[in-house]
């Protein structure tokens, strides 16, 4: 096969249509009409020997030849792409387009606000698209519709970057009405009851039980090797939720301490250390390799690490 008869357009379109794999989403994407994606998808067939994407009962289907081609073409176009980008041009203040990240009610209420801070003034013209995780499919985070996953993730898929944006230990808050405030050691804090909260996965999750050990997370787990177990009586997924409900006379919350931290000036609660030790976390910063060299999106990563770096200090002098 001659390489100067091959138009190279159809890689385009063999990329696009192998993480669609959908004609008409195809050429949606490419701005091109149906017709034509049909045509290219013909000649594709032809020039490579093969159905490439074969209809099935769960849609468009790609044939084994198709698979092994995938991670080709995209280094290919990923390669072109990186060659012929220009350098240094992205202009943050004149910048328009809406920035998507999938982030943690932890995430997004500890480091979203001090992002948008940030953007009003670099980049007046950006608009932030914050996603819940139940919003987002790891595929869309990989295809690159999402730019960015902002979470704690005990496993990711090797072909994402990552990076740590911060680590972050507990902290526990109580009413200030809450006699557990004085002296508050193990065993007062382990005769409370208590608000259990987490979402650090994406998608859907069923519902908690307190006899549940292997689902309860890093406090229930800390607890179990002192060979103890916490009275849990409300379990909730928003974080901020937590810090309200331990406005309640009788009520603990043991949350990430960037989060506590955001209650200090709250005169309703107090924040104490927990009498115990917790293992400390990372938020995690996550994204597609189609993403990595995108000028755009190395500038968004390093005003997050910046913010992360600001915050992470704030916390330790605290």
């Amino acid at each position: 096969m001659n390489i100067s008869r091959v138009d190279l357009n159809l890689l385009v379109y063999l990329d696009v249509l192998l993480r669609e794999r959908n004609v008409t989403k195809s050429a949606a994407h490419l701005g091109i009409t149906q017709p034509a994606m049909s045509n290219g998808l013909r000649r594709l067939r032809t020039l490579l020997d093969d159905p490439l994407l074969i209809r099935t009962s769960d849609g468009m289907t790609p044939t084994e030849r198709a698979l092994e081609l995938q991670p080709q073409i995209r280094d290919v176009l990923a390669n072109i792409e990186r060659a012929i980008e220009p350098k240094g041009l992205f202009d943050a203040s004149t910048a328009e387009r809406v920035v998507r990240i999938m982030a943690s009610d932890y995430a997004e209420s500890t480091l979203i606000p001090a992002l948008l801070s940030r953007l009003a003034i670099e980049a007046p013209n950006i608009t932030l698209d914050v996603l819940t995780p139940s919003d987002v499919s790891l595929e869309d985070v990989e295809q690159g519709r999402v730019d960015m996953l902002l979470n704690r993730f005990d496993e990711m898929p090797e072909s994402f970057h990552q990076s740590t944006v911060w680590r972050d230990d507990f902290s526990c808050l109580l009413s200030v009405d809450n006699p557990l405030n004085k002296k508050f050691d193990l065993d007062k804090y382990l005769s409370g009851r208590h608000v259990w909260v987490s979402k650090t996965g994406m998608g859907a999750s069923v519902g908690m039980n307190p006899q549940d050990s292997q689902r309860l997370g890093w406090v229930d787990e800390a607890l179990k090797v002192l060979g103890k177990e916490r009275r849990i009586a409300v379990f909730t997924r928003h974080y901020l939720v937590a810090a309200m409900l331990s406005q309640q006379a009788d009520l603990i919350a043991t949350l990430p301490s960037q989060l506590a931290r955001l209650q200090l000036d709250n005169p309703q609660v107090r924040l104490h250390k927990p009498p115990f030790n917790i293992p400390s976390f990372e938020l995690k910063m996550a994204w597609s390799p189609l993403l990595q060299h995108n000028p755009y999106h190395q500038w968004i990563r390093r005003l997050v690490v910046e913010i992360g770096r600001d915050l992470s200090s704030y916390l330790s002098n605290e």
